[in-house]
């Protein structure tokens, strides 16, 4: 039987890794300097990246790995345009057909990229590699910057009437929510859908907390909500979908393997949770490798992750 004719349920139960990215996904949580094909990335530069492994739990080994391996690449002429391209490559190649991909909105001052350049970068990568994706683009930024410094990037972005979200993400306690309250208050005026990084490493509490200052929709990772039944009940009774990433949960060490991740746990108790890739450059795990991986460890059944799959697809 063709790939495409398998349904997801089969796909997965045949462990046909193929045939699981023939058919259409979300991919909610996705980084673009980071999410792109290794191998586009790497033809580029003309050599392989360092692999990326943490030697400790925690966001720091990944923000060294970016300064020490991955920024001189970033250095390059014309790299900033590739790691746009390898982007939609991966996205393409997994099967995503709704793709919510964030660009760092403070990226450019660091590496000369104008809010022009990198707009026009990701309509032409969209339109070149994969005009089927419904790309609906999110601009991020690092919680260790100043509310006016953020401010100061996000304007010249928004005069383009491009990007449908904000993120917010790095270090969780790098300081107290109520300091971007004014930046989320300003990104709901110009419609768009507000996302934070919570819960990644921090607990329960936190999640409900930047959901509660920032007015969040949806959480970024959000784990930590499944250490308390009545913070998960609130996210379910409140519709605030987690978009999850077992594999960069487990590669920077605040999950030990697929089979114990708390995905099982938010989703028992009504959580509505999505299956993405994070940083697949990093990674070097797409959404469809993940599904199999949570198939193949018990952790769910198919008709389940059916479920997973569908919650972002709306």
């Amino acid at each position: 039987m063709p790939a495409n004719k398998i349904s997801f349920k089969t796909a997965l139960e045949d462990g046909n890794l193929k045939a699981i990215r023939s058919i259409a996904k979300s991919d909610l949580h996705n980084h673009a300097m980071l999410g792109g094909k290794a191998s586009v990335i790497q033809k580029f530069y003309g050599q392989k990246l360092q692999p990326f492994r943490a030697g400790h739990m925690g966001i720091e080994p990944l923000n060294r790995w970016i300064g020490e391996v991955y920024a001189p690449f970033l250095r390059k002429e014309g790299a900033f345009e590739k790691a746009i391209e390898a982007a939609f490559v991966q996205a393409k190649h997994d099967g995503v057909k709704v793709l919510e991909m964030s660009m760092d909105g403070f990226f450019g001052s660091l590496f000369n990229i104008s809010p022009e350049r990198a707009v026009e970068s990701l309509k032409h990568y969209h339109a070149l590699i994969a005009p089927e994706i419904d790309f609906r683009p999110e601009l991020g930024f690092p919680k260790t910057l100043s509310l006016r410094t953020m401010l100061r990037h996000l304007e010249p972005f928004l005069a383009f009437d491009y990007f449908k979200s904000l993120d917010l993400y790095d270090d969780e306690k790098a300081q107290p929510l109520e300091n971007f309250r004014e930046l989320f208050l300003f990104a709901r005026k110009a419609g768009l859908k507000l996302k934070a990084h919570a819960g990644e490493f921090g607990d329960a509490k936190s999640v409900r907390l930047a959901v509660e200052v920032l007015g969040l929709d949806e959480v970024q990772h959000g784990i930590g909500a499944a250490d308390s039944p009545e913070v998960m009940r609130w996210l379910a009774s409140n519709s605030i979908r987690l978009n999850v990433c077992p594999e960069s949960n487990i590669k920077l060490k605040r999950v030990k393997s697929y089979r114990t991740h708390p995905i099982r746990i938010l989703f028992d108790h009504g959580v509505k949770v999505t299956v993405n890739s994070d940083d697949a450059l990093l990674f070097r795990a797409g959404v469809s490798q993940q599904f199999l991986r949570l198939y193949k460890s018990g952790l769910f059944s198919t008709s389940e992750l059916e479920t997973i799959r569908l919650n972002g697809m709306s």
